[in-house]
Formats: structure tokens, sequence, C-alpha cells
């Protein structure tokens, strides 16, 4: 069957699934939508992203619609606006996420945000992350999104989201600003971990750098440390690992991930953590979502 008919199929018998318990287990989901704008944006002549087209926002529903997380984190979202517009979308396609958090950080188009079928019940998010670098205060660009989610009446999980500098060249040199970024997001990491050791901790996203980057060890910390995080070794169902393909290098890589704490690591069900692989991936994003079940176990 033609991909387009298998896309409409998908949508136009879209029927709203029984709630899934949590006892059963919950889906936790990471993706980078790749430039969900809106027109003012695109507008900008300095701005080089585009809205996407019908065709492109029908595949990124679909692909989300297919995984069918409990809790979503997304990278690129565009304004307010259009985080409502995708929420809308979802609703349209049988996914109800009445919680959600957005992060405005120092880039005006792109931004962090999640939304969550459960309680949001804190808000850590830090929308001004500065650092130093070359003698010059700068700024994570799309900040830090932190969020404690109630999923059952005795089981909260905090989700921590970034979306670390791309790999467009900037002058004060791409991996070093990534690398910055990441020790900010792990001094933020080791102040929650100070603070409750045993917190039931995801920390995900695009961090556009692969495993073997200084990036990887900065924010996964030390091994045996009550902060450590591991990473989840997603794979898709061919076994391919890689999450995001760069057109302009000709490069499929592993850049997006899902890092778990000591204090989740028994709830988290490892052999689910999956990269999607779908014939629509690449007309929804650049990214493959990443995700994993998590059955909650409460802490005696």
């Amino acid at each position: 069957m033609p991909r387009f008919l298998v896309l409409l199929l998908t949508l136009a018998l879209i029927a709203i699934a029984p709630a899934r318990e949590p006892a059963d287990g919950i889906v936790f989901c990471t993706y980078n939508v790749r430039n969900y704008l809106g027109d003012d944006q695109a507008a900008q002549p300095e701005r080089r992203a585009k809205p996407k087209t019908p065709k492109e926002l029908d595949s990124l529903i679909a692909v989300i619609r297919d995984v069918e997380p409990d809790i979503l984190g997304v990278s690129e979202m565009g304004s307010e606006k259009m985080f409502a517009d995708f929420k809308e979308r979802l609703a349209k396609a049988g996914l109800e996420y009445p919680h959600s958090e957005w992060v405005q950080a120092g880039d005006p188009d792109r931004h962090i945000a999640l939304v969550s079928k459960f309680p949001i019940v804190a808000r850590d998010s830090r929308k001004k992350v500065s650092f130093t670098l070359n003698g010059k205060t700068e700024e994570m660009k799309r900040g830090i999104l932190d969020v404690t989610v109630q999923v059952t009446p005795d089981y909260r999980l905090r989700c921590v989201g970034v979306h670390l500098k791309s790999k467009l060249p900037v002058p004060e040199g791409e991996a070093l600003f990534r690398r910055h970024e990441a020790a900010k997001l792990r001094e933020h990491l080791d102040g929650i971990f100070k603070e409750t050791p045993d917190v039931n901790l995801l920390c995900y996203g695009d961090f556009n750098d692969t495993k073997n980057e200084p990036m990887f060890a900065e924010v996964s910390g030390a091994k045996g440390s009550a902060g450590h995080l591991a990473d989840l070794w997603a794979k898709d169902s061919l076994g391919d690992r890689w999450t995001h393909y760069w057109r302009y290098a000709d490069l499929y890589a592993r850049i997006d991930f899902i890092f778990a704490s000591k204090g989740v690591w028994a709830e988290v069900q490892r052999e689910t953590a999956s990269v999607y692989r779908s014939p629509y991936w690449a007309e929804a994003s650049d990214h493959r979502p990443v995700f994993v079940t998590i059955v909650p176990v409460e802490k005696k």
C-alpha cells in the first residue's frame, strides 16, 4: 500500500484507546519535532526554517500517535501559539494531554516543552541559565525544563529535559558551547540529587552529541556516585540505534537520549527502550522518537 494511503488510514481510523493504567506501565518519550514554527517566525528574513507543511504535520502527529506516550518531551517547539496548535492536533488524534510545560529561554524561536496525561505538581524549569565562555557571559539557548509529574497517588517522576546547542557553527565554537551547556545541566542535576538522592528522575532530550563526546560524561556524571545517570541504550525494531539524520553531512547518529537515575532504575523496563522506526519518520522530522516504559513502584 502506498505510504500516503497508510498515513491517511492511520489518521482517519484513529479511535481513542482505553486509558493505560499506571500499574501496567507508562510510556515516556522524547522527540525533536523539527521546527514546529508559525508563519510569524518564518516570515523574518534572518530565519532559515519554514513552517511545516500539512503533510509534515500529519506525519508528525501520526508518529506520536503510534508511540502513544503518556508523557512526551519535545524539542524545537515554536511559540506558545504553536504549542497550543500542537496540543490541539494531538487531541484530535485521540491523545489528550491536560498538563504541560513550555520554556522560553534565549532562543526566541525554538523551545523545549512537555505534555503529560498526569498532573504536574512541581515546576522547576530554568529559563535563564548563564555561563562564562571566552570571557563573555552566554546563556543556554533553550534553558532547562524541569517538572515533577504525579503518576499515581504514591509515585512521582521528575522529568528534566534539554536541547543543547546545535551543530551550526558559532564564533565561540559550537562544541565548546555545547559542553558548557552540558556542565550547567549537570550542575542543575547535582542540586536535585543533593536534596533528594533517591529521586525518580529521567533526563532526556536532544543533546546534539554522541556518547563518545565530552557532553556524555558531563551529563551522566561519575559512575558509582549518587547522581550518576544511566543511558538507556535504545534501539529500533531492526536493531538500529540512530535517532537523527543530518542531511548536510549525510550522517546518521544517536544524539537523542534518555538517562535514568538510580532511584527510577528498578522501575524502568530497560528492554522496552526503543527508537521508533516508521515509514514516514522523515516526513515528520529529521529525528526519531526515543521512548521507554516505566512501571511505578512505591518506595518503602
